[in-house]
């Protein structure tokens, strides 16, 4: 960042008025005036050289092993490896200076404690005894870097080691390798997530289908139990007629024809509905011609009764 000085005239004490940075500025130079009151008055220049000094702000930072949160990376060791076999080494930087930048490396946790070593200077695993086939396929490090400041300012890294003799045994062992927790929370937090959406969207589903059959059930019982008069519809054959007069009933008429006495009879029926007549278009025909015939045959008979009488 940029440095701003100011200086008091009359005493000429500088201050600054933003802190320094040591990583982007270490040093820097100015130039002062000094004037007197005379007349004319008299001066001289000099310069100012001003050098900054590092603090412990900043962590160390961890190269290797990289730390991905959801591969996992495993040094493999032989389980014919002797005491001191390197493993693997852990590299890390300051990017504070002087004794600021100093790291010293230690073994925080371990699987087996008594299995593996880390450099105090160098950050180099290393095996502390012969290993055994008692000792476990999976083996998990944790080591802390910590710097030289004043407070120290520390980082951890998590190293996966497999004591195997070959990859196939690895690979099976580390499929079901533990991650970190804090990707096992956000795992666990998005599936209970997901299963609480999918549950409340089937609720909401199985609701909307009840209300609609409850719906369309009222609509229905509604309809059926309305008070609103219907309109009657009469078949083809059928006719509307209402009794006028003293006749207050509407009567369906048969008339029967015999061939012996030339005589007909007309037999009333039953009375039908008030409001309904059944009307045949061919029988009404065969009505009138009945009719016409009666009339004839009634004619002739007086007729005859007429000349019998003359006789």
């Amino acid at each position: 960042m940029l440095v701003f000085l100011i200086y008091w005239r009359k005493s000429g004490i500088i201050h600054a008025v933003r802190s320094f940075d040591y990583e982007q500025i270490k040093e820097f130079q100015f130039r002062v005036k000094a004037q007197d009151g005379g007349s004319p008055p008299l001066s001289s220049n000099v310069t100012v050289k001003l050098f900054i000094q590092d603090q412990n702000d900043n962590a160390p930072q961890i190269l290797y092993p990289v730390q991905t949160g959801v591969s996992v990376v495993a040094e493999m060791v032989p389980r014919s490896a002797d005491v001191g076999y390197l493993v693997t080494k852990v590299v890390a930087v300051d990017v504070d200076s002087g004794q600021n930048a100093w790291l010293s490396y230690k073994l925080l946790k371990a699987t087996d404690r008594a299995l593996f070593e880390v450099g105090l200077q160098n950050g180099e695993i290393r095996t502390l005894r012969q290993v055994t086939d008692k000792d476990a396929v999976k083996q998990r490090l944790t080591v802390v870097v910590e710097d030289n400041g004043q407070p120290s300012r520390s980082a951890t890294v998590n190293v996966n080691v497999a004591v195997a003799d070959s990859f196939p045994e690895v690979l099976s062992e580390f499929t079901d390798f533990t991650q970190d927790k804090d990707y096992n929370d956000n795992l666990t937090f998005y599936l209970v997530l997901a299963l609480a959406v999918v549950s409340f969207l089937f609720v909401s589903s199985l609701v909307v289908i009840i209300s609609v059959k409850v719906y369309r059930w009222r609509q229905s019982r509604i309809f059926y139990q309305s008070n609103l008069p219907v309109i009657p519809y009469y078949p083809p054959r059928y006719a509307d007629a209402g009794g006028t007069g003293t006749l207050q009933h509407v009567y369906n008429y048969e008339v029967c024809m015999t061939t012996d006495s030339r005589k007909s009879d007309c037999k009333f029926l039953r009375p039908c509905s008030e409001s309904v007549l059944m009307v045949d278009p061919i029988s009404t025909g065969t009505i009138q011609s009945a009719h016409r015939e009666k009339i004839i045959l009634d004619e002739s008979d007086s007729a005859d009764e007429q000349n019998i009488q003359q006789m």
